[in-house]
């Protein structure tokens, strides 16, 4: 199947026809780096480089951009309330933001552009549009002039007289025009040279410079969160285009709201849990299943209960890999048999199902067919062992896509110095020796693995 995407600017499911064959860019819009990011923030992340690992993964060139912006209005408010420099503010949440996002396991963009590594190319891009009539300046303020953009509007499927403006200030032409380049106002501790004066850019010329710059004038993909639709990527969608004659993204991918509490999660309304404390609490593979197990146009719950349906889920992929790893051994080539070929049909479904406008609920589901075969051949004690290792093959790599391919690492069964620990556990067990053997089981979880005394004699699983 050809990649389908959903596009917000034609309001329906599209082909993804590439600038270049084969190749796809990728602008995904970073945080304002002020503060600590929530769960919420991680998930145009996530959707991101989940996405490139699919498109990789069946053939396609990508390169992912995504950006930092480490000038705006909360970074100075930030500095200020706590008494630091905003240059010193930005640095330390970008270095945050990155620490983070990392320990979701999912690698980083192939580019990371700062806006105060992009100023030259923010600035050279407003003298264009003000050479164009495109816009104005005004007593150290430039502003993007709304009325010389006729379709203004269309993204967020507004009608100019219901929009409300950002900012009120007498020196806009119009209350919609925004601005490209703000001077700076007392309390703003950094600010740049520009041919307008001391001052700083505004929000949305800064994402406009930089995905131009990485990626050129048009642009494959343009992601982030529904919340930027407006006035952000509107405002984007102007100035460049305006600047270009040219569309500036060939597909709007936009994902839904992390819901928590019955509301969306917002700094601003406070009800929050941040990614670091969530990652301590939950570790990456339960977030990760908890955004895959919905399609990512659409809102996520965010709740105990969401949470504890996650860790279950993961908990049955877990095992059956545990239990492939034990039957298949270092089995040879798959033989072809009905499980080889359940896994191939599998294979199949889980990438049309991402083909079609990154399905993962419809993905995970045929990830689970799967592992219920499996363990149904498992229970039956007649499948072969090459077939099970094919069909273990095939989910490992299949999670990896979703982030969850860490949830193969102890399946592969108990390292030799917890079988050993165990042994020693058992014998002093038929010596009575029992607070020896409560010590080697505090010893074997410390290890990351439970003993669980069975019948047939005791086993180890995954803590």
């Amino acid at each position: 199947m050809t990649l389908h995407l959903y596009d917000s600017l034609r309001r329906s499911v599209v082909p993804v026809e590439p600038l270049t064959p084969g190749q796809l860019g990728l602008y995904v819009c970073g945080p304002t780096v002020y503060g600590p990011i929530h769960v919420g923030n991680a998930r145009p992340f996530v959707v991101a480089m989940t996405l490139a690992r699919h498109l990789r993964r069946t053939g396609w060139q990508i390169k992912v951009v995504s950006n930092l912006t480490d000038i705006n209005d909360k970074i100075y408010t930030a500095a200020v309330a706590e008494g630091i420099e905003s240059e010193v503010l930005a640095a330390r949440e970008s270095a945050r933001y990155i620490a983070d996002t990392t320990r979701l396991g999912l690698g980083r963009p192939d580019l990371e552009p700062k806006v105060t590594d992009s100023l030259p190319e923010i600035i050279a891009m407003i003298e264009q549009l003000i050479a164009g009539g495109h816009a104005y300046a005004a007593d150290g303020d430039v502003y993007f002039s709304v009325a010389d953009f006729p379709s203004y509007g269309a993204l967020s499927g507004q009608k100019i007289d219901e929009m409300q403006p950002e900012e009120i200030t007498s020196k806009k032409s119009a209350p919609l025009d925004f601005a490209l380049w703000k001077a700076t106002k007392p309390g703003e501790d950094a600010a740049w040279e520009s041919p307008w004066g001391l001052g700083r850019p505004g929000w949305h010329i800064e994402c406009s410079a930089m995905a131009m710059t990485a990626l050129g004038e048009e642009i494959d993909i343009h992601g982030g969160g529904i919340d930027l639709k407006f006035p952000h990527h509107e405002n984007e969608r102007a100035q460049s285009e305006a600047l270009t004659g040219r569309a500036f993204s060939r597909i709007w991918l936009h994902n839904g709201m992390l819901r928590f509490g019955g509301d969306k999660m917002s700094k601003s309304l406070g009800n929050i849990d941040r990614l670091a404390d969530a990652l301590d609490r939950e570790g990456p593979e339960t977030l990760l299943s908890l955004f895959a197990r919905a399609q990512y146009r659409s809102s996520v719950d965010y709740s105990p209960d969401s949470l504890e349906d996650a860790r279950r889920s993961n908990d049955r992929l877990r095992e059956a890999l545990r239990r492939a790893a034990r039957t298949s051994g270092a089995a040879p080539a798959a033989s072809g048999g009905p499980l080889a070929e359940a896994a191939a049909e599998v294979d199949s479904r889980f990438r049309t199902a991402l083909d079609d406008d990154f399905a993962t609920p419809e993905a995970l589901a045929a990830l689970f067919d799967l592992v219920r075969q499996l363990n149904a051949a498992i229970d039956a004690g007649d499948a072969d062992p090459a077939d099970v290792a094919q069909a273990r093959s095939v989910l490992v790599e299949c999670l990896y896509v979703l982030g969850l391919d860490g949830l193969a690492a102890t399946s592969e069964g108990p390292p030799a110095e917890a079988l050993t620990l165990l042994r020693e556990r058992e014998n002093a067990r038929l010596e009575r020796n029992f607070e020896r053997a409560d010590a080697l089981r505090d010893e074997l979880l410390a290890l990351g693995w439970v003993v669980q005394d069975l019948p047939d004699g005791p086993e180890l699983a995954p803590a």
